[in-house]
């Protein structure tokens, strides 16, 4: 009822005409003054012309206007909110052309139909007023339309802005500004922007820059003029100070400071923690700092280290000049960091996220550069890194919908992390425009390293031995599985034992340590079982073998010919089949896998691995697979020419870091040749 009411002609038009009384109000009731003085008639005689101002601040707008004969029509969007804006302008003369860019998404919402129209609008002589930055963001962010206008229409573009003294900004994208009455307001002007006609991509480019510098400028000096200065949306480059939270946050971390010993003694008992590791944790160094310049890498726990192993070793081939710091958080990772990294590449476990321990961390290592992986966002950690001027990096950076809709409720404390980053390589666009809209400025989205990540290591001493222990023994494989699902695997296994009475179900849980409650579970349904910890081989007598075991995932791909991919079946988000792919594993999925979407759903549309819902799906599936090796051989031709497709992150990401590591030093030969 309310929906329809909203959207009704009559409603529109009323709260259309009460803005544009409002808008009166307003312009009735404050001091005016324009700069620089008489701006508008100096650009007169270039009329027909391309208003462009910042997205939110356009509510005075009617007022650039210059005369009554003036033509002026006013891009609008495609909603309701665009049709509001639409009946407000009407009563000043002013007309509408109706749509906005595509954004990052890159979703047509009548942009191209708008252009047209725009040109039409310029060919007759009417000036056309559009903002520069495109929703959802981000702010401040110049799109390529205005200037590909500019380009195809040959007419300059004019930066404006109207503000008044006082304003209420609202919490959205743009920072959306109300302007009051009986207050001082100020139209202020920048230079022309001209793009020549027949301008490349990177003539294009400058232009979009120049006219985003010209818009950044212009509105600033009107605040200033005003009495005032913006509020909410920072300078570039300058994130905002750590507002109320945030302080909040570093204070009640400094409190725990003394309790931290303790929960990290409880951690170590439940296995969470290692006893000779307790100290990295409160920010004490177990080795020397090396000489020269540090990068410190940060990956929370398996799959972001596994993520950035091979850009670690793509790093160190780029500048091997430079020393690299790894550090986890979760044993599980740390050993495997100690199995995988590269020669001379330095594991810690991370500092608990509290001020006295990051400082005495940063005070150690001094790094040069910081590197994180994926959603890695510690306040204490930025904050220390802002304070010592290092550049923040995010690698392979993604977020949830779930995080995203929680940051985006609490602004003032997103915004100065998120902006803090220097630099954020996004997993997809998606998450791109996520990044942006939560205040990171300078987002990239450059893929998903896992895509380009090597096979996982497969030694072949071991593969022989466990074929030799195996023999012509089919073999099922559950990977990475979690809580909840293993109790699957096992029924499947029961079920598909009827029609492969010597099957061999491998279950490598995603936490090691389960490996025990596993088997126990396993006998608990009369299934005979052995555990990898206390058995190096399966006999033939076990029918499930626990591979709870660090870093042997490789092997065990090598060994089955179809894998269960675990974290799908629950509400964990699945775990990554790209390593199963490049072993020529087919992959069998869940339908909960939104931590690896994109790779999944390319997947599914290639038709290069297969989603079941439950138990018996899978072991249909399985009973189908293990039959019918032809049909394996063309899921595996898929899933390798999908994940083909998939690939080029590292070097993406590579070219993209390089400008934020520390200048190469010169070597002594090189000094003495330069003196």
């Amino acid at each position: 009822m309310f929906s329809s009411l909203f959207k009704s002609k009559a409603f529109i038009r009323i709260v259309g005409k009460t803005m544009a009384g409002y808008i009166r109000l307003v312009r009735r009731t404050s001091s005016e003054s324009d700069d620089p003085p008489g701006f508008i008639k100096k650009n007169l005689p270039d009329t027909p012309l391309i208003i462009a101002m910042w997205h939110g601040q356009g509510m005075l707008l009617p007022f650039i206007r210059p005369r009554d004969d003036i033509k002026v029509a006013i891009m609008v969007a495609k909603h309701i909110d665009g049709d509001i804006v639409h009946a407000s302008l009407k009563p000043f003369g002013l007309t509408t052309i109706r749509g906005a860019g595509a954004g990052r998404k890159g979703k047509d919402k009548g942009g191209f139909a708008a252009l047209r129209a725009c040109m039409t609008a310029l060919r007759s002589d009417t000036t056309v007023a559009l903002t520069g930055d495109i929703p959802p963001g981000p702010a401040r962010k110049a799109g390529i339309g205005i200037v590909t206008l500019a380009k195809l229409s040959g007419r300059a573009i004019l930066p404006c802005a109207v503000v008044t003294k006082r304003y209420i900004k609202l919490n959205t994208w743009s920072g959306f500004t109300i302007n009051l009455p009986f207050s001082k307001m100020v139209l202020a002007g920048g230079n022309q922007v001209r793009v020549p006609r027949h301008a490349d991509a990177e003539e294009l480019e400058a232009a979009r820059q120049t006219l985003e510098d010209e818009l950044n400028e212009t509105t600033a000096r009107a605040y200033r003029i005003a009495g005032t200065k913006e509020r909410g949306i920072s300078a570039r480059g300058e994130p905002p100070a750590f507002g109320l939270k945030l302080r909040a946050y570093s204070w009640l971390t400094h409190m725990f400071q003394p309790a931290a010993p303790l929960l990290l003694r409880y951690r170590e008992r439940q296995g969470k923690e290692e006893k000779s590791c307790i100290p990295e944790r409160l920010g004490y160094a177990s080795t020397k700092r090396p000489t020269g310049d540090l990068v410190w890498v940060h990956a929370a726990s398996v799959g972001e280290a596994t993520a950035v192993f091979h850009l670690i070793e793509k790093l160190k081939g780029e500048r091997p000049d430079l020393n690299i710091l790894l550090t986890t958080g979760t044993v599980t990772s740390a050993n495997l960091a100690r199995a995988r990294l590269p020669d001379g590449v330095i594991h810690q476990y991370v500092p608990l996220d509290a001020p006295d321990f990051m400082r005495r961390f940063f005070d150690h290592w001094q790094p040069a550069t910081i590197i994180l992986t994926e959603s890695e966002i510690w306040p204490n950690m930025i904050n220390e890194a802002r304070i010592r001027d290092i550049p923040l990096v995010l690698v392979n950076g993604r977020i949830s919908s779930r995080s995203f809709r929680r940051w985006r409720k609490q602004m003032r404390t997103a915004n100065p992390l998120f902006s803090s980053l220097d630099l954020v390589l996004a997993q997809n666009d998606g998450y791109a425009g996520s990044f942006e809209r939560l205040g990171s400025r300078n987002v990239i989205a450059g893929g998903n390293l896992k895509m380009d990540a090597p096979p996982p290591p497969v030694k072949e001493p071991a593969v022989r031995k466990f074929r030799q222990a195996i023999g012509k023994r089919p073999v099922f494989l559950a990977a990475s599985t979690h809580t909840g699902e293993d109790e699957i695997v096992a029924d499947a296994h029961a079920s598909l034992r009827k029609d492969f009475p010597d099957l061999l179900t491998i279950i490598v849980p995603r936490h090691p340590e389960r490996g025990g409650a596993i088997c126990t579970m396993l006998n608990g349904k009369d299934l005979t079982c052995a555990q990898r910890t206390k058995s190096d081989v399966p006999k033939p007598e076990d029918e499930v073998f626990v591979a709870d075991t660090i870093g042997e995932l490789g092997l065990f791909y090598a060994l089955a010919p179809v894998a269960f991919i675990g974290g799908s079946l629950v509400p964990h988000g699945g775990q990554n089949p790209i390593e199963a792919i490049m072993l020529d594993t087919v992959v069998l999925t869940g339908p909960k896998v939104h931590n690896f979407e994109e790779a999944y759903a390319a997947l599914l549309n290639s038709e290069a691995c297969i989603e079941v819902e439950n138990e018996k799906e899978l072991t249909d599936q399985v009973r189908s697979l293990l039959r019918d090796p032809k049909g394996r051989e063309e899921l595996n031709a898929r899933a390798q020419s999908t994940v083909d497709g998939m690939r080029g992150a590292l070097e993406t990401t590579t070219t993209a870091i390089l400008k934020y590591l520390p200048a190469k030093q010169k070597n002594k030969k090189e000094r003495q040749r330069a003196s």
